[in-house]
């Protein structure tokens, strides 16, 4: 069953390829593309809640984060739900517009996925 994620659409044949491959190219020149990024964070580093203004997905290469999700309730950022912990071989998904932290617990190598060209909105 394919994921919700708008990470996962937008995919094309590609002539001579073998049958039941699809891709899906970066952005730049290709408005349906995906933003792609190898990230490395040093342990104890985090990132301020935020939001993107397209799906994202982060696979985990190595090490350990925690992601916060928040709600906006009557101007003030309130936790929603417990906190998510992603380890090296794991994947985590974040919708548009969805606002959350990170706090890196480990050193870390990630591959980031973005729907669209990437943006960062502090909240």
């Amino acid at each position: 069953m394919p994921h919700p994620s708008a990470v996962w659409s937008n995919h094309v044949s590609v002539p001579g390829t073998p049958v039941g491959f699809t891709l899906r190219t970066t952005v730049p020149g290709n408005p349906d593309g995906v933003e792609v990024m190898l990230e490395q964070w040093e342990a104890g580093s985090a990132e301020p809640p935020h939001s993107h203004p397209g799906d994202d997905m982060t696979v985990v290469v190595e090490g350990r984060m925690v992601i916060q999700f928040f709600t906006r309730q009557g101007g003030a950022l309130v936790p929603d739900g417990e906190p998510v912990t992603l380890a090296a071989g794991q994947t985590g998904y974040v919708a548009a517009g969805r606002i959350h932290d990170a706090r890196y617990v480990e050193p870390c190598k990630l591959v980031y996925v973005h729907d669209r060209a990437f943006g960062f909105t502090a909240e």
